[in-house]
């Protein structure tokens, strides 16, 4: 089952976007120097259909896009509250931070909208360095991805 921890509403984490961030713990990846060690434990709320309903309900009309971060020890669940948003509240994109290197064949990587893959590797930094091994994939007309990572890189 899986459980969040907090959201927040961010403008950072997807370009062009009003993201709902939606953090999730119980992270299998634990990755050296985390920011977010408390998302290692099992701990939190229930994240089901009936909390996506109260996040759109109380936050729908600031956000255009929901982020699922963490969720790697299920990924059926992600992929199964992801096809609820897009089903429910097509107005909303989605998109998935999985630690990762690879998103699980379990799921369609095209019910997303943006997908970030990638441990956090500290000496090769985060989304925003260049160096990053971190990758945000955007979702094309086509159901292709291409990879935006560059737009977090400054100039």
């Amino acid at each position: 089952m899986l459980k969040y921890v907090n959201t927040g509403i961010v403008f950072q984490e997807i370009p062009d976007e009003t993201t709902l961030a939606i953090n999730i713990s119980n992270c299998p990846c634990q990755c050296p120097g985390c920011h977010s060690h408390y998302l290692w434990e099992d701990i939190g709320l229930p994240l089901d259909t009936d909390a996506i309903d109260d996040f759109v309900r109380k936050f729908g009309s600031d956000i255009t896009c929901i982020a699922f971060m963490g969720g790697d020890a299920d990924p059926k669940g992600v992929h199964q509250l992801a096809l609820y948003v897009h089903e429910t509240y097509p107005e909303f994109k989605v998109a998935w931070y999985s630690g990762r290197i690879r998103i699980s064949s379990a799921i369609c990587k095209t019910d997303f909208d943006y997908i970030k893959v990638g441990p956090y590797i500290k000496h090769l930094g985060p989304l925003k360095e260049p160096t990053t091994n971190q990758r945000l994939y955007r979702k094309t007309g086509n159901s292709e991805f291409e990879d935006i990572t560059s737009r977090f890189w400054r100039k």
